[in-house]
């Protein structure tokens, strides 16, 4: 017999679909923030060691901005498909 204190069905009632939905939005976007602030960080760091006449830092700059562009486009393609099941329900 289950225990009647554990009902799966709690859960979702008090959780819709479209709140879940936006909840997940809501972290994604945040992280989607701190990704660019820190990439914004990075690619300033790097051009101020370039100009100062530190030529090996930039090719590492370059590749982890890359990581971050492609970290910050799989989260806006995440957001979409959400965003885009949420609407449908």
């Amino acid at each position: 017999m289950p225990d009647p204190e554990i009902r799966p069905s709690d859960s979702t009632a008090r959780f819709p679909p479209e709140r879940r939905g936006l909840t997940a939005i809501d972290g994604a976007l945040a992280l989607l923030a701190i990704l660019l602030i820190v990439q914004m960080w990075l690619l300033t760091a790097t051009l101020e060691s370039w100009l100062a006449g530190h030529h090996g830092v930039a090719l590492p700059g370059v590749l982890i901005s890359g990581a971050l562009a492609l970290a910050v486009l799989g989260l806006y393609r995440f957001i979409h498909g959400v965003d885009r099941e949420v609407r449908r329900r």
